[in-house]
C-alpha cells in the first residue's frame, strides 16, 4: 500500500520470513526507499541491479496483457456509446422510461469503460480511484433515471411496446457481448471489476425492458414501463454501491 501511488513500480516480490522485498521498477530507487522507510519498520536498501532476462520477459507479458485489456475496453466503450445514442432517441420517441433509463445506464457504462481505460497500466491506487469515480457517476445517472420515472408518472406517457421489446433485444445482445468480452479481465483490478458489475447489471436491465414491453402490450397499461424503469434505476444504484465498496 505504501508504494501504491508510485507509477514506476512494476512488480513486488515478498520474502516474508527473510523480511526482504524485491521491487522491479523504472527510474530512481530513492522514492521507493523513502516510502518504505517512512513506515518505521527499519527498512533499508540492500542492493540495486538491472533486471534479469526472466523478469524482463515477465514484464513484456504483462505489457501484452495491458494492451489486450485496453483493446477490450476500447471496444466496450464504442458499443455502449453507440447504444446510448440509439436507445435515448428511441426512448424519447416511444415515451418509454425503461428504455431511457437503460440508455442512461449505457452512458454510465461508456463512462466507466473510458475511466477504466485511463487506469490501464497505472497503479493499484489509480485503478481503485477510477472504479470509485465510476461508482459515483453511476449514482448520479441512476438518480436521473429515477427522476424521469417520477416525471412520467406525474405528467403521463404512452410507451410503444413493440419498440420497447425490439430495442431491448438489441441492447441485450450488445450487453451480453460486452459481458463475454470483459469476462477474462474482470479480476485484473478494481477498474475492471467495476466494468464487470456494470455489464452484468445491464443484462438484467435489458431483460427487464423486454419484460416491460410484453406487459405493456398485454395489459395496455403504462405502469409496467414505470415499474421496470424504477427497478432498473434501483439496480444501477445497487451496482454503484458494490463498486464503491471495492478495496482492490
Amino acid at each position: 500500500l505504501a508504494l501504491a501511488d508510485l507509477d514506476d513500480v512494476r512488480v513486488l516480490s515478498f520474502d516474508l520470513p527473510g523480511r526482504q522485498l524485491e521491487v522491479v521498477h523504472d527510474g530512481d530507487a530513492g522514492p521507493i526507499t523513502t516510502k518504505l522507510q517512512n513506515l518505521g519498520l527499519g527498512a533499508s536498501l540492500q542492493a540495486t541491479r538491472p533486471a534479469d532476462s526472466e523478469t524482463i520477459q515477465s514484464l513484456h507479458a504483462s505489457a501484452a496483457s495491458v494492451a489486450q485489456e485496453a483493446g477490450t475496453l476500447w471496444l466496450l466503450l464504442g458499443i455502449n456509446g453507440f447504444m446510448f445514442v440509439v436507445e435515448m432517441i428511441a426512448g424519447l420517441i416511444a415515451q418509454f422510461t425503461g428504455l431511457i433509463a437503460d440508455s442512461l445506464d449505457m452512458f454510465a457504462d461508456a463512462a466507466v469503460y473510458g475511466v477504466a481505460l485511463y487506469a490501464v497500466g497505472h497503479s493499484v491506487r489509480m485503478k481503485l480511484r477510477a472504479a470509485h469515480f465510476s461508482g459515483w457517476l453511476q449514482i448520479i445517472l441512476a438518480l436521473g433515471a429515477l427522476g424521469e420515472v417520477v416525471r412520467r408518472l406525474v405528467f403521463g406517457s404512452e410507451p410503444v411496446s413493440t419498440l420497447m421489446m425490439s430495442f431491448g433485444l438489441v441492447a441485450l445482445a450488445a450487453n451480453v457481448t460486452c459481458l463475454l468480452l470483459i469476462a477474462k479481465s474482470r479480476d485484473s483490478g478494481a477498474h475492471m471489476k467495476a466494468s464487470w458489475i456494470f455489464s452484468a447489471n445491464d443484462v438484467i436491465a435489458n431483460l427487464g425492458v423486454i419484460l416491460a414491453g410484453g406487459l405493456v402490450a398485454w395489459t395496455g397499461s403504462r405502469y409496467p414501463d414505470l415499474v421496470i424503469g424504477l427497478i432498473i434505476g434501483l439496480i444501477v444504484l445497487n451496482g454503484a454501491r458494490r463498486i464503491l465498496q471495492l478495496k482492490s
